[in-house]
């Protein structure tokens, strides 16, 4: 198996952009469109299995705060159809950073996220999550 491929890396690095402007803009259908059908997403108080309820979840969600920012994203990518992604992220007001990491699968429609993990040590010790 050929670890991180140009090719590939390049596909999910772009994917992961745009997942990440729809994430910024609050764009719930766009956001849930990177997520395959039976998508287990955890985040930091919550966790939705499958595409309804990740909609459901998101539509009840305020937009994430102005000034997100990115820090240290890794892409790996294991041959040709499977990649994983690791950033922290932040925000302004805060030099506390979250950890996001995602599991992306070439499937015939295309990249999706097949498992997704959100943490946020200031936002686990009040137990809220954006």
């Amino acid at each position: 198996m050929e670890i991180n491929r140009p090719d590939v890396v390049s596909e999910v690095a772009a994917a992961f952009a745009d997942y990440e402007d729809a994430l910024v803009a609050n764009e719930v259908e766009r956001i849930v469109g990177f997520f395959a059908a039976d998508a287990v997403r955890f985040g930091v108080a919550d966790q939705q299995v499958g595409l309804p309820e990740q909609t459901a979840w998101r539509r009840a969600q305020p937009p994430l705060p102005p000034g997100r920012r990115l820090k240290d994203t890794v892409i790996t990518a294991y041959g040709a159809d499977v990649a994983v992604v690791t950033t922290l992220f932040g925000y302004p007001e805060t030099d506390t950073l979250g950890r996001q990491s995602q599991t992306w699968v070439r499937l015939p429609q295309g990249w999706r996220i097949v498992t997704a993990h959100v943490s946020h040590p200031a936002l686990e010790r009040n137990e809220t999550a954006n």
